[in-house]
This record gives structure tokens, sequence and C-alpha cells, in this order.
């Protein structure tokens, strides 16, 4: 299979070349919408044919893979936070029995009806050290990431800062699940390594190439270039081409999803798009790789790309910004 080929599938897959009417539905396919920033679903979902109305309250704002927020079907949170459900990095600062208790606490609070941070760290100060409360409560999630791994706690709707509390807990081991989301992850995101999909269900520091060979995959198609193994699922569906010009979201999943990124990003763009703090930026695709950036600043379409294009590439990128602020000019300007 060529890289053209790879390309064309993955693009499929990941709704870039056909539609996709439902966010929810979107969200399923996708394992999760990612929403460091909430307006990225909303473009995301945009881009992909997928009605918003209602989006806010349509999925649920969670941390998931790799410890990053994403936009998840309700439904979908006990196999999805299976995966990580016993993992805390507050233990290491405060040991188990702390963690424990103030887990314990913040639940009993927000049983009371006590949601903000401000009023926890008050009532707070006299139970706990001011270094372990700073921590637990902090603006990064601290107590509430593990709660929300837990499937106790969410945010109360995609673009809140509160939280609510929430019946998701996962009832499966991470064993039972993988299987399953393996074969999810290859069907979106496919053809793909099993590095790819180590990566983006944030198992890369448990990456054991004997364990993920225990699991059959022989309901996949398959095939290899040099040493690795490339995995998808094959529906003999019709597919598109890969369109001229495609506005990806920011930490678009076509983007973020892979270990190797080359085939959609240039290396010479890298900087450009990802920047060193993480953040990934909106991007303009050209025959599916990155050639530009684009971006809504006070209600106008930016559009950049990085080596001069045909006018009527620009043109047509420009046209689709316009687009998204004409359905989103409520929605960017959440609180």
């Amino acid at each position: 299979m060529t890289l053209e080929q790879i390309q064309r599938r993955r693009m499929h897959g990941l709704y870039l070349s056909r539609g996709c009417d439902d966010i929810v539905t979107l969200s399923r396919e996708l394992m999760g919408m990612h929403c460091w920033f909430h307006r990225n679903v909303v473009f995301s979902a945009i881009i992909r044919g997928a009605d918003i109305t209602g989006w806010k309250d349509a999925l649920t704002k969670t941390w998931l893979y790799r410890g990053t927020l994403h936009g998840v079907a309700f439904d979908d949170l006990p196999t999805l936070l299976a995966l990580h459900s016993d993992n805390s990095y507050l233990a290491e600062y405060m040991g188990e029995d702390t963690l424990s208790a103030i887990a314990d606490d913040v639940i009993a609070l927000m049983e009371d009806g006590v949601f903000s941070r401000i009023e926890m760290r008050r009532i707070f100060a006299d139970r706990y050290d001011q270094k372990i409360i700073d921590i637990a409560l902090s603006p990064w999630g601290g107590i509430f990431v593990q709660l929300a791994r837990q499937g106790r706690v969410a945010f109360r709707d995609m673009t809140s800062r509160d939280f609510d509390l929430i019946a998701a807990e996962p009832v499966h081991t991470q064993e039972d699940v993988l299987p399953e989301l393996l074969r999810r992850y290859f069907k979106a995101y496919g053809p793909a390594t099993i590095a790819d999909a180590a990566y983006f269900l944030g198992l890369v520091w448990k990456f054991d190439k004997k364990r993920f060979a225990d699991i059959n995959l022989d309901d996949l198609a398959r095939f290899e270039i040099g040493k690795d193994t490339y995995y998808y699922y094959d529906d003999k569906a019709e597919m598109a081409d890969i369109p001229e010009i495609t506005l990806l979201s920011g930490f678009d999943p076509l983007i973020v999803s892979y270990v190797e990124r080359s085939a959609v990003l240039p290396a010479e763009y890298k900087k450009a798009v990802i920047l060193s703090s993480g953040i990934c930026l909106p991007t303009i695709a050209v025959n599916g790789r990155v050639a530009g950036l684009w971006n809504i600043k006070k209600d106008e379409p930016v559009v950049t790309f990085f080596e001069q294009p045909e006018k009527r590439l620009e043109d047509a990128a420009y046209d689709m910004v316009c687009k998204i602020i004409r359905q989103t000019v409520s929605i960017i300007k959440a609180k």
C-alpha cells in the first residue's frame, strides 16, 4: 500500500473525505474528540459535517488518553476510562492514604452541593497542609483528574470549568477492554501500527510488543512496510479521493494520533504547527499534507500558507473559515 493509499484510508476513517451527521456518533467513532480548547471540538465537528446543535451537553468533557481532555459520548466512558482508571500522578506527592481521604472529602462536598474549588480550599484549610491543598486542587485538575478517570466526576458541560458528579465507573479491567479498543482504533485510524495504537491509548510507557502480540487481530487486514505491520479494517467501503484542500482542527486526530506524522505534517512545518507548549494549531492541508494555518480572531478569518499557493486554494481556504465563523458566531465566544 502506498503512502497516498494509507492517507486516503485514514481520511476516510476520520471523516475528512466523507461526512458524519451526528456529533455523538462522531465522538464515538473517533473514541473521543480532543478538547484542550473546547472550540476545537466544534471546529472538528463542523469540518466533518456534524450537526453541533446542543453540543455543550451532547458530549461529556473529561480526561482520557495521555492525560488530555476529550469530549466523549457518555455511554462510552466506562469502556474508555478502564484503560487508566487505576492511575494517579498524585500518589507520589501525598501518599495513598491522604489521596484517598481528599478524594472522599471532595465527593462528600459535591454531594452537599459544594462545587467551587475556592470554597473547597477554605474548607480544607483546617484539614490539610497548604502544599497538599495546592496539589489536590490545582487548576490543572489535581484530584479531579483521578476522580474523572474513575468515572465519578466530569466537567459540567463542554465549556464549563466546574464539575458534576457522574456514575460512569469502569466495570472491566484494562486487559478486558484493550482488544475491543484496539479494533476500534484500527477501524477509525487505520492503517496504523501497534505502536501508533499504544501511543494513542496512552500506553506508550507500558508498551510491550509481546503483550500486544497475544491479542488476536486476525479479523483485521494488514500489510508491512519495512519492519512495521499496519492494521486496518477493510469493509470494502467506497472511499473518496483525498480532498484537494481540507481544514483540520487544533489537535486534529489526523495529526496527533500517530507516532510518525511526516505523512501529513512535513518536518519543516512541525514547529510552526506544534508549539513548544504542546499546543497543536488548526491547519490547512493541501492534498492531505499540512501546508498552512487557519484561525478565527475577533470573528475574522485568518489564513496563512507556509508557501504561496495558487489563489484558488487560498480563496477556498478563506471561504471555508468564513463558513465556520457563520456557524459558530456565539459558540467560539463561550466562556
